[in-house]
């Protein structure tokens, strides 16, 4: 298991590179202002990491009550990764249109694409982190 401070140290990396990545593409590809879109990128990633602690919170607790264990099937894990998305666009929807004087529809697509990039960056910085940072021997012994 990695530590604490290991995982601290993973999530605040994802954040930033994440928004060193996406803010300039997506200024590009969306004909934007990169303080437009910088914004639009931090608070979706401060939104998105408050709603994953909430959201895991709550579900947990829900399958605690409902089945007794919080363990997820494959079916149950699909559930709760689209039930999350949903969430979050319900959140980010109104506040991307709004703040960037868009439609809703144009927000609509351009959270997608933030969802998309981060489905494909999260496999390759976690693969390149646990590459650059590999977990203890000593660690990989107790799990």
């Amino acid at each position: 298991m990695r530590s604490v401070r290991d995982r601290i140290r993973h999530a605040v990396c994802f954040e930033v590179i994440g928004l060193i990545i996406v803010t300039p593409v997506a200024a590009w590809g969306f004909d934007q202002p990169m303080h437009a879109i910088g914004l639009v990128a931090l608070v979706s990633s401060l939104l998105a990491t408050a709603w994953n602690y909430l959201y895991n919170l709550l579900f947990d607790h829900a399958m605690l009550r409902l089945t007794g264990s919080p363990r997820k099937s494959v079916a149950i894990r699909v559930f709760h990764a689209v039930l999350f998305e949903f969430g979050m666009l319900l959140v980010l929807l109104p506040f991307i249109a709004w703040y960037l004087g868009i439609t809703l529809l144009q927000a609509f697509l351009m959270d997608v694409s933030f969802a998309l990039f981060y489905l494909v960056y999260a496999f390759v910085f976690n693969w390149a982190y646990d590459v650059i940072f590999p977990i203890p021997h000593s660690a990989k012994a107790r799990v």
